[in-house]
């Protein structure tokens, strides 16, 4: 079953604040990251700000099989600079899993998978 989440961020003027060399070495080390995920998590990244975001600012589309890394990958990002120095947060996020009344009606009722 693959699993999407939408993660809600935002980003603080704090960030802003940063000359934007800085912010690119924060945000290599943020990529360094994901790409240790690469071929668990699929990870794209959406500049919101300019949009009618309520509270975020930015949002990031992960897709995954397996939870787990997923969940390693963030406790990683958790962990990092741009987190720990208060210059992002994680505002929200939205999960799916997709067609999984597919797989139910599949494994549970053992309906034939629709086409």
């Amino acid at each position: 079953m693959r699993y999407m989440m939408i993660v809600l961020v935002e980003f603080y003027p704090s960030w802003l604040a940063l000359p934007r060399e800085e912010r690119r070495k924060h945000a290599a080390s943020l990529e360094d990251i994901i790409q240790k995920y690469r071929g668990q998590v699929s990870v794209r990244f959406f500049d919101a700000e300019a949009l009618p975001g309520k509270e975020y600012t930015d949002f990031i589309v992960c897709e995954t099989e397996d939870m787990k890394p997923y969940h390693y990958m963030w406790e990683e990002i958790r962990d990092s600079a741009p987190y720990t120095k208060g210059y992002m947060k994680i505002k929200d996020v939205i999960m799916g899993l997709e067609n999984a009344f597919q797989s139910y009606e599949s494994d549970m009722l053992n309906l034939d998978e629709r086409h």
